[in-house]
């Protein structure tokens, strides 16, 4: 969670209808976010400064393992792009025993509406992670994810920002866990694309597949 005072309270509700334990980790929001979080439910961990969504997520991983009875871990953005629905099924496989990690991926379906140039981007991100790992990916840069805790005690992200996501994969190679993609509808609202992410991600992505 990074400035997003105005849209969070929305997306805790939304996730209260499935999910009992929500915790935001705030990123050095200087918007009140904590404070509007809190009010919504969810537990907040805050960075003093903003690190990065690697930084973020990693975090949030450890804050959810100090819990005895954490069974499963779900990633999902406070901006309001992922749905409820799509966490709760990625779960429900995990809790089938077919799956120890479930990724989500924009690409399985064709719910999503995804600009020609993001798309470009994505797909060669995934190849680049396919050739890189040998897993089969086709939405390489997805934040909708889903561990459960035994894989998600393994991980350990150095990588503060876009590069994170790579990084992930790449342990996730290593660790080699059941896992599977699950499709799910990604809504770039007009906030978000007020915001520049879809254009700035994009950006962020190329760069860091250019350094490796």
């Amino acid at each position: 969670m990074y400035n997003e005072a105005t849209v969070v309270a929305d997306v805790i509700k939304g996730l209260h209808s499935e999910f009992s334990h929500i915790v935001c980790i705030d990123d050095g929001s200087t918007d009140g976010s904590p404070a509007v979080a809190r009010a919504a439910g969810a537990v907040v961990v805050e960075h003093p400064v903003n690190l990065g969504q690697g930084a973020a997520l990693q975090t949030g991983l450890h804050y959810a393992l100090l819990d005895p009875g954490t069974t499963e871990i779900v990633t999902f953005d406070a901006d309001g792009q992922h749905q409820v629905s799509d966490a709760k099924d990625m779960v429900s496989r995990i809790r089938s025993g077919e799956a120890q990690v479930v990724l989500g991926s924009r690409f399985l379906d064709d719910r999503t509406q995804v600009s020609a140039l993001k798309r470009l981007v994505l797909r060669v991100a995934a190849l680049q992670s396919r050739m890189a790992t040998g897993m089969a990916l086709t939405d390489a840069h997805n934040g909708l994810r889903a561990f459960d805790a035994g894989t998600a005690a393994k991980i350990n992200l150095t990588q503060n920002r876009m590069a994170h996501a790579s990084e992930l994969i790449h342990q996730l190679s290593d660790i080699k866990p059941r896992w599977v993609e699950h499709p799910v509808k990604i809504i770039y609202t007009d906030y978000s694309k007020a915001k520049g992410q879809s254009l700035l991600n994009s950006v962020n992505i190329l760069a860091d597949l250019l350094f490796r």
